[in-house]
């Protein structure tokens, strides 16, 4: 561990190095990536300095040891306790720090949200979902865009398609992909009996132009005319759009923008993301055969979670975690359940690291 320390260690002091250069301060782009990595080595670069300083300090005490000096050798003696201790948790901290990182994690999103079986009253959970997931956005200070939508007129959602940009956003939200359940008694329930519906949620690290490339040949799109609230201007212009890739018959709609150039937009970045999260749940299928991860599976037709209301209960079925909390959650509190997610798939890597 520790020739690896140093190794990082350096490749630190050398980023930091080049970001003053005048080339790179004057090349944003390059600037950008370096800083970005300088960054992500931080943490690392600061638990293995002092680990490495401790090693030092252990070495020394046990040189101590070898003296004629009974006093300073009883002091080395207790020295080296509460440095074996502290070696140790920062070990802990470092396995942690040293797992290899999702290339995502620091991506904006696309989230999408579907009302699933349960009819007026899934469509109802799935606008539930949507107010968790844009309330969570606003604790951490993210943008939230809605990109695409369709209403039950209920107040129900049938999909919603939602740009999520903030630093770290889907490697926090990356575990909420696939189906959850609730449980309660809908409002039009007069018998009050309880119902289970279910919705179903995909998050999609936004593509950047290098992740995937399009072919403009390979596109279809076609213009229509936007339905839903917006007056006039809805009804008079196609200024919604469907692109739909002709290799993977994958279709795209977005007609939430005002301009249906905007919406050609919007629907690219949409179509990009599914592309990307397509060739990357390829290449996990893959690897599945040498470990399945049981928290970020990446697989939607997964139940994940329920919901239930009548106990005010929340449970992940993948680490077997329940919450009393609900009302929280609802109301957009996520931390906790995210933290015991993080937690199990670090568990996960540092048990396949090892095997």
């Amino acid at each position: 561990m520790k020739e690896k320390l140093i190794e990082i260690i350096e490749k630190y002091h050398h980023l930091t190095e080049q970001m003053t250069k005048p080339e790179i301060l004057t090349n944003q782009d390059q600037l950008t990536l370096i800083a970005k990595e300088h960054s992500a080595l931080e943490k690392i670069v600061k638990v293995g300095t002092e680990y490495i300083s401790i090693l030092k300090q252990i070495d020394e005490s046990n040189e101590i040891l070898k003296d004629d000096d009974e006093e300073l050798k009883d002091m080395a003696k207790e020295e080296l306790v509460t440095l074996d201790n502290r070696k140790s948790n920062l070990e802990e901290k470092l396995k942690v720090l040293l797992l290899p990182k999702d290339p995502n994690d620091d991506k904006n999103l696309i989230l999408e949200i579907r009302a699933g079986t349960g009819g007026d009253e899934a469509a109802l959970f799935a606008s539930d979902l949507y107010r968790i997931y844009t309330r969570y956005a606003e604790r951490k200070n993210w943008k939230c865009k809605v990109m695409d939508s369709s209403d039950t007129g209920i107040g129900g959602i049938k999909e919603a398609i939602i740009s999520i940009n903030g630093k770290g956003a889907f490697g926090m939200l990356k575990y909420e992909s696939g189906v959850h359940r609730v449980q309660r008694v809908p409002k039009t329930e007069t018998s009050g009996r309880v119902h289970t519906s279910a919705a179903t949620i995909a998050v999609l690290p936004e593509a950047e132009d290098v992740d995937i490339d399009i072919n403009e040949g390979d596109l279809k799109i076609d213009t229509y005319r936007a339905s839903g609230a917006g007056g006039q201007h809805v009804n008079k212009t196609e200024s919604a759009i469907r692109i739909t890739h002709i290799p993977t018959g994958m279709v795209v709609t977005c007609q939430d923008e005002s301009s249906q150039h905007k919406n050609r937009s919007a629907a690219l970045k949409v179509l990009k993301a599914r592309l990307l999260s397509a060739e990357q749940q390829k290449v996990a299928n893959e690897r599945a055969a040498e470990r399945k991860s049981l928290v970020s599976t990446g697989d939607r037709s997964a139940k994940i979670r329920t919901y239930n209301f009548p106990q005010g209960r929340i449970t992940d079925h993948r680490i077997n975690f329940t919450s009393y909390r609900l009302s929280e959650v609802l109301d957009g509190d996520l931390t906790e359940l995210i933290e015991k997610l993080k937690i199990a798939e670090q568990q996960e890597l540092m048990a396949s690291n090892i095997k």
